[in-house]
């Protein structure tokens, strides 16, 4: 983000290293710079990749509408999209459903694609709560089958543009990843570049022009289905339940497993551009930061920004936009992180994101064994303490002690008492009694320091 003999006439692609079974993990091309999917280097030829690797002679990709309906690519991008399972669309086809039926579905897709008759269903949108507050926002929820032929086609687009796309992008790219884009920052920080300029692109999304999208494509794909199906996705539309079936004029599909290389695509000059001109500038999708030496760069940065968002028909968030003086204290927030006075730790709405999670599976009522509650509990731990590793030690500290709570509270309820874990309960339910049930240190996660379960 998987090699086996030639099928379908499709040559035996260079070989990849063992163990590669998905299309998510990244592998280094011929090249060793160029990071391309699994997927992709299963799918590309030979010759395509050696043109890769030469920048196609300058030339424009032609013929490529042939890649993505191979039904070994559309094997691959069925078993992508049914690992990752996902609810259905508006179709209420199930991917449990589909894989049953693969070979059938794999020469439906085909057929359709082969002939230019292939047509999106609508995306089906509904609204999920925000973590830690009362609010919702939407979540789109494309077909099965059009999370496959979407896969399909990012495995054959996705090395045309990835490999002129700048360094400074971090977001939805093989082999790079946020983790990344912090350790920048915070190189930069340790080097003096104390002036920031904190950027926030309004609704990019919802947003980026569609027709200037597409001639961006353009610019290295001139395969007129290849266009015409992506025209196909953009202007799929959404449907709501109560309201229907709404047009999608402008941004990019919600919910799309293109979208995050297709908004990558439209960003890129900019990228390009800060770069040449010197500028320091992190990006991971739409979340950008540029840091500088001094507030007269700050604000020159910031000009330049805002004059090629102009020109890209899109705006900079009025009350989001902002310099920031580290040097005098000030903070700013990154990738969900926070960054203030030479330190780092989980911004608030990172936590508030952590504790809702933890408190669906730690309901006082919650009739699950203890042993199952925790084992909920850890999978939750290690995914979030596993990206903020390092930082301020207190913020995980506290959190340690509030899951303990949680647990405690539960107990306490099964034991006929009212109110939340405290007092007597940390002699009754010592850490020591979590620890022997599984319970792992988010501590010991984020910093390798084991908690004392005597704490």
């Amino acid at each position: 983000m998987n090699a086996e003999p030639s099928h379908n006439g499709i040559p035996k692609p260079p070989p990849v290293s063992a163990g590669a079974t998905r299309g998510g993990e990244a592998r280094e091309s011929q090249r060793g710079t160029l990071m391309l999917s699994t997927n992709s280097m299963l799918v590309w030829t030979a010759p395509m990749l050696a043109a890769l690797e030469r920048g196609n002679d300058g030339r424009q990709w032609h013929t490529l509408i042939d890649k993505v309906w191979s039904p070994r690519n559309l094997r691959l991008a069925l078993e992508t999209v049914a690992a990752k399972k996902g609810a259905p669309g508006i179709d209420g086809q199930t991917t449990e459903a589909v894989q049953k039926r693969a070979e059938e579905e794999i020469d439906l897709m085909e057929r359709l694609l082969r002939e230019g008759r292939y047509e999106p269903r609508a995306v089906r949108r509904t609204w999920i709560d925000k973590p830690g507050g009362k609010e919702k926002r939407p979540l789109g929820i494309p077909t099965v089958r059009d999370r496959i032929v979407q896969n399909a086609l990012l495995t054959v687009l996705e090395p045309i543009f990835e490999r002129d796309f700048a360094k400074c992008s971090y977001g939805f790219r093989p082999g790079r990843n946020a983790q990344q884009a912090i350790a920048q920052v915070k190189q930069w920080l340790d080097e003096g570049e104390l002036w920031v300029v904190d950027a926030d692109i309004k609704g990019y999304f919802d947003n980026i022009p569609q027709d200037r999208l597409l001639e961006r494509v353009r610019e290295k794909v001139a395969d007129s289905k290849i266009l015409t199906l992506l025209e196909k996705f953009l202007r799929q539309g959404v449907m709501e339940s109560g309201k229907g079936w709404k047009p999608t004029e402008k941004g990019t599909p919600q919910g799309a497993v293109i979208s995050p290389l297709l908004a990558n695509i439209y960003l890129d000059p900019l990228d390009h551009e800060m770069t040449g001109r010197g500028r320091k500038m992190a990006r991971y999708a739409d979340d950008f930061i540029v840091m500088c030496r001094s507030q007269a760069e700050a604000e020159e940065a910031l000009a330049e920004v805002r004059t090629w968002m102009e020109q890209a028909e899109l705006t900079l968030h009025p009350q989001k936009t902002r310099i920031v003086n580290v040097r005098a204290g000030e903070g700013f927030e990154f990738l969900g992180w926070h960054f203030e006075r030479g330190h780092q730790w989980p911004r608030d709405k990172s936590q508030k994101k952590f504790r809702e999670a933890i408190r669906q599976r730690t309901k006082r009522t919650n009739g699950q064994a203890m042993r199952e509650i925790i084992r909920g509990i850890n999978r939750v731990s290690r995914g979030w303490g596993g990206y903020f590793r390092g930082g301020v030690r207190n913020v995980s500290e506290k959190l340690d002690k509030w899951i303990r709570m949680r647990l405690r509270s539960i107990l306490r309820r099964r034991d006929k008492r009212k109110g939340r874990g405290r007092g007597l309960d940390h002699h009754r339910y010592p850490n020591a009694y979590f620890a022997a049930r599984g319970l792992i240190s988010l501590e010991e996660v984020s910093h390798g320091v084991a908690a004392s379960p005597a704490q």
